[in-house]
């Protein structure tokens, strides 16, 4: 394929039709002070040269299966996914890795890619592979979600804050009924009954989370459910939703306030943990989307407040998306200590997707350019005066 027409290949040489693919992307790097071969934490190592020419062909997807295959390294992985995207180089590459995400983008925009039947499919590729991997990343209390660093040290502390804040958001009483949805491996349901005298019922796609949080709840009154929470029909006092939302899909906002002010109680609370951009027309990373969350898609302020609107009355709205940056290399931190013991489970290349994603990810929130923001509720016929905490 040529290139003649495109106007970013103008001022680069070619031999035999294609572009010199290695000062295309050294180009692109530099935009982001990211050199290769270079001397600092945060340049690249090549170790095969079709590297260039993978990622120009496959964009994210390219990038990213290169680095599990091996091909090239970086010391520090976060400070380099937050200098591509504070010089937003994920914008600007051209050829056919950037048709492909449109592409993409399309399939996106024709198809309802979190309908009820695909409801389980990140279920099954990403919370069953395994409990004894998320035993070893996470804290004692299992939450697979950003960690509230409030004068926490470490983790645990910082997972413990964010348990507390959510229950106190909530203004759990004894005797009251919580839904959880996406319930994970019930830290959530099981600090509320001991700490709130709440009785919980939890639903999750995940059938490894179920079979755990089962086990950690049982004697305590808590239900456990393998449900889609489209199905819902019971009331409850109060509900929240942790790390969940990033899977509805923006096709599906509308339905899923609907339901939650539909079995909520009139003078009820909810409270929605999400992942967030500010960016409307976001689509999910083609290569987060296949190897890591498949359907997911991060929400942004404006669909979730369109979304909400006339459905739920809004509250509070918080942000610590910083926070999600230290909970991420924390998470790091541990999976690399016990991956001596994983890895009789995993193969290398499985260790190079993880650290890929962890760190990825990390420099998505450290670059600003995702946040974590915790959003309140309450039900539009509701008389309560509510006053938020931090």
């Amino acid at each position: 394929m040529r290139y003649q027409n495109s106007t970013f290949y103008a001022n680069h040489k070619f031999d035999d039709g294609e572009p010199k693919y290695a000062s295309i992307i050294k180009e692109l790097l530099a935009k982001a002070d990211i050199q290769v071969n270079g001397s600092r934490d945060w340049d690249m190592r090549i170790h095969n040269p079709e590297f260039y020419k993978r990622v120009l062909l496959r964009g994210s997807i390219g990038l990213g299966e290169s680095y599990m295959d091996g091909w090239w390294d970086v010391p520090k992985l976060e400070v380099f996914f937050t200098k591509l995207l504070l010089a937003h180089v994920d914008r600007n590459v051209p050829g056919l890795g950037k048709f492909s995400h449109h592409l993409f983008r399309v399939w996106n925009i024709l198809v309802n890619r979190q309908s009820l039947s695909r409801a389980f499919r990140v279920g099954e590729v990403h919370y069953d592979i395994g409990n004894e991997l998320y035993r070893a990343m996470l804290d004692s209390s299992m939450s697979y979600s950003c960690g509230y660093w409030k004068d926490a040290v470490d983790l645990e502390q910082a997972q413990q804050n964010k348990l507390k804040l959510v229950c106190e958001k909530l203004k759990l009483e004894p005797g009251m009924r919580l839904l959880d949805i996406g319930c994970g491996w019930g830290g959530i349901a099981e600090y509320a009954v001991r700490n709130y005298g709440v009785e919980v019922t939890g639903i999750t796609i995940s059938k490894q989370q179920k079979k755990l949080a089962e086990e950690r709840v049982k004697g305590l009154p808590v239900e456990i459910r393998l449900q889609d929470y489209r199905l819902l029909d019971e009331k409850y006092d109060r509900i929240v939703s942790v790390g969940m939302f990033e899977h509805v899909g923006a096709k599906n906002y509308r339905t899923y306030f609907k339901k939650v002010a539909e079995v909520l109680d009139e003078q009820g609370l909810i409270l929605l943990h999400t992942i967030g951009t500010e960016y409307n027309n976001n689509q999910p990373d083609p290569w987060v989307d296949k190897y890591i969350f498949p359907n997911g898609q991060v929400p942004s302020r404006i669909r979730i407040t369109s979304a909400s609107r006339d459905v739920l009355r809004l509250e509070d709205w918080h942000n610590f998306g910083p926070d999600y940056d230290q909970t991420l290399m924390a998470w790091w931190k541990n999976f690399d200590a016990a991956w001596v013991q994983l890895k009789s489970g995993f193969d290398k290349r499985f260790y190079r997707m993880w650290k890929y994603y962890l760190h990825c990810c990390a420099g998505y929130f450290r670059s600003r350019n995702g946040q974590l923001w915790q959003l309140v509720f309450s039900h539009p016929a509701s008389t309560i005066s509510y006053h938020s905490v931090r």
